[in-house]
């Protein structure tokens, strides 16, 4: 069987698209050959800046021949019915067959079609594929009508075997197949000739193209660790930047440079940022003291001063970079350590929009602030320090330096916080605030830094709820589900007990106070109802509390919101809920274990939460939990059954003295030691030990359910042993709502 090379030849492609574009190329030609018949043993895409290329081996020279019935219209249906059928078919009428079936005699059609040459088919399935490829961006050149993403100049496509290769011929706008191809384009330019893969390869190397972009990387990253070895230094490993510099040379030379000594004294991730946005250079430091000193470039080709130009050009162009890097880095410094400091930073975000319907980022900063000192407290930091740094910690977004690298917010916020004498905690939490990102990212654990990541993060949700600018499947334009995630982890990492049924309903009605500022009636109810919160944690009780003590006529706002915010309260804490579910799935912990502590009071305290849940996944895990929930779900269908049919709910009065087995007086006894020690154990949030008592029910309720049938003639002890399931009901759902566990 012969292999197929293929090879698209073009202008650089960019490197951010390569990757994708031969994954692309590798899916649509085999789906496309593989939907003609055309199998194949193996398939792999590569790619270089001008060159996309596609290897299949062991593809079939012939597509097989293929046979296929098709039931037709009954045996004496109308001509205009049998045309139809026959037209579709491409049969004609002598060529169809009767058959009989139980609804009588149909014809029926075999169709055959013969198999193809391959070469036919990879053509086709090429053409498509070229005209319709799926470039984020493409353009059209000259006069032809083919889009690209840069101009097509070639296309290799052979098919080679054992005696020889053919060219699988093809016209695209003029650009015909062939089996040649162009290496490097300054060190050998010329045309190649190849007959397979092997071949292709080999000649490409000695052309100065390396045909594999991981190889590439490797050859990158060996020779730059080299050289900065040699010099006592290493090179800051950026595995983003090493894949997209592989994406731009198709001959990778390595060059080591040196950075001016007056720009040393930046800050490290100043230098890093700025060399790898602008220039794409790899930042060298000094081990022993973190400081930026060289810098690694890969250039496209071997020059006969081993690249002493290149770097002459590149360092010219750095320089100035830096100089402007600099320049905004002492005046930053000059803003931070003013008189004024980094209020005036904060000052100048009055003007900036953070959303249209949430107002501007100072006055997100003065929400922030307020809930960062309600939570400091809960994670053990001090309330000034924590409303301090939340007053600063966004303060960057001003500087120069943020303005000109983005990536860069929260980190030149700890530098300018330093150089103007802010406390550590507070400089620390600028930097911290937004972690974690993602889940990989660290989670902070310094006080102050915990109430500020929190605040902001919740902030973002109920601002963004509050306007209903909620996730809706795969969209989720402000990275709530992001937002929601730093939460939990932020919440689970430190061991913080919050409720955040409270802290929703606070901060809801922060946001409702900046939008209705202009009533001072319902301003003041609002902030009556933050006191009550504050001091009872929930939004209800705090409406009714000041509604009770308002002597007049309520506020439309007022009005509103006793009727939308606790529907808002309560679906974003829903949605905390489903992020958790995910968030504790990826750690073994089951849907259904959750979804019965969830249903349980105290739910929208998280760490107490998932203590419940990782108890009760280890309970059910052990026999006794397999075996309890049997019984449990035994008891529990019983009863709802006896329920629905008596109409009645058998809640109470289950009582010993009616008990006429041995086993179900064992069972009265066991569930009322275990009734109290559960209590007991929750109370106290020791959720093991809450299991181990519910573990002892186990035998006496098996014991039950052996010796005793519950619906008795008797209609007194029927309607005992129905309340005694109820009690089994009541004592094991202290622990979860087990109803909502599967099997």
């Amino acid at each position: 069987m012969p292999d197929l090379l293929i090879e698209l030849f073009s202008e650089e492609i960019p490197a951010r698209m390569q990757a994708r574009a031969a994954e692309d190329l590798k899916k649509r030609v085999t789906d496309g050959l593989v939907e003609a018949g055309l199998t194949y043993a193996g398939a792999h895409a590569l790619s270089t800046p001008r060159r996309l290329t596609l290897a299949l081996e062991g593809v079939l020279d012939h597509s097989p021949t293929v046979r296929e019935e098709r039931k037709g219209p009954k045996v004496g249906a109308p001509d205009k019915a049998i045309e139809g059928f026959l037209r579709g078919a491409g049969l004609t009428r002598d060529q169809l067959e009767e058959r009989d079936t139980p609804k009588g005699a149909v014809y029926f059609a075999t169709i055959e079609k013969a198999g193809r040459p391959a070469a036919d088919i990879i053509a086709e399935v090429l053409e498509d594929t070229i005209r319709n490829f799926p470039w984020p961006k493409s353009m059209r050149w000259g006069a032809g009508s083919l889009r690209w993403v840069r101009p097509l100049h070639s296309i290799l496509c052979i098919l080679s075997a054992e005696d020889g290769a053919e060219v699988v011929a093809l016209d695209i706008d003029g650009i015909t197949s062939g089996n040649t191809t162009r290496g490097h384009r300054f060190m050998a330019p010329d045309e190649i000739t190849v007959s397979s893969f092997e071949d292709y390869a080999t000649k490409l190397k000695r052309a100065y193209v390396v045909l594999d972009p991981a190889e590439r990387e490797a050859a990158i990253w060996q020779d730059a660790t080299n050289q900065a070895f040699a010099s006592g230094l290493e090179v800051v490993e950026d595995k983003g930047l090493l894949a997209e510099v592989a994406g731009l040379v198709e001959w990778p030379v390595v060059l080591l440079g040196s950075i001016d000594d007056e720009f040393l004294e930046l800050p490290p991730e100043v230098l890093q940022t700025s060399m790898k946005e602008h220039q794409k250079f790899f930042s060298v430091k000094n081990p022993k003291t973190g400081r930026i000193e060289k810098f690694v470039t890969v250039a496209n080709r071997e020059t006969a001063d081993n690249g002493a130009t290149i770097l002459a050009g590149n360092q010219k162009v750095l320089s100035a970079r830096l100089a402007d890097a600099k320049f905004f880095w002492e005046n930053d410094l000059r803003t931070a350590k003013s008189e004024a400091g980094m209020s005036a930073w904060v000052d100048n975000l009055s003007n900036v929009t953070f959303h249209n319907k949430l107002g501007t980022q100072a006055a997100r900063i003065d929400r922030i602030a307020a809930l960062a000192r309600e939570i400091a407290p809960v994670v053990g930091a001090d309330a000034d320090l924590a409303e301090q740094a939340a007053r600063v910690a966004k303060a960057d977004l001003s500087s120069e330096m943020v303005y000109e690298f983005p990536e860069l917010q929260g980190l030149m916020g700890r530098y300018y916080a330093e150089a103007a004498g802010l406390p550590s905690a507070v400089a620390n939490a600028c930097e911290q605030h937004y972690s974690p990102l993602g889940p990989s990212d660290d989670v902070p654990t310094e006080p102050v830094s915990v109430a500020v990541a929190l605040a902001d993060k919740m902030d973002t949700l109920t601002g963004f709820w509050a306007i209903d600018e909620k996730p809706t499947g795969s969209k989720d334009p402000f990275a709530l589900r992001r937002a929601a995630l730093g939460v939990i982890r932020l919440v689970l990492n430190n061991d913080v007990r919050v409720h955040l049924d409270s802290v929703i309903d606070a901060h809801l009605l922060r946001h409702e106070m900046a939008q209705n500022g202009d009533d001072p009636v319902a301003t003041r109810l609002m902030q009556d109802m933050l006191t009550e919160i504050a001091d009872h944690g929930v939004f209800g009780s705090a409406v009714r509390t000041v509604l009770d003590a308002f002597d007049g006529d309520l506020p439309k706002h007022i009005e509103q919101l006793k009727e939308q915010l606790p529907d808002v309260s309560r679906d974003l804490l829903s949605f905390f809920h489903d992020r958790l579910k995910v968030f504790l799935r990826d750690q073994g912990i089951r849907h259904d274990v959750i979804d019965a502590c969830i249903a349980m009071d105290g739910n929208d305290d998280l760490t107490l939460l998932v203590k419940r849940a990782r108890a009760l996944e280890d309970f059910l895990k052990s026999e006794d939990g397999t075996n309890l929930l049997q019984g449990f779900k035994r008891a529990n269908n019983i009863l709802t059954q006896a329920e629905e049919k008596d109409g009645v709910e058998y809640s109470y009065g289950a009582d010993k003295k009616f008990a006429e087995d041995d086993t179900e007086k064992a069972l009265f006894d066991a569930l009322a030691t275990s009734e109290g020690a559960i209590s007991s154990a929750i109370e106290a949030e020791d959720f093991a030990a809450a299991m181990g008592s519910m573990a002892a029910l186990r035998a006496p309720v098996d014991a039950f359910f052996e010796a005793v049938q519950v619906n008795s003639d008797n209609e007194v002890v029927r309607r005992n042993r129905l309340n005694l399931l109820s009690q089994i009901r009541k004592v094991v759902g202290q622990v979860a709502d087990l109803t909502r566990i599967e099997g």
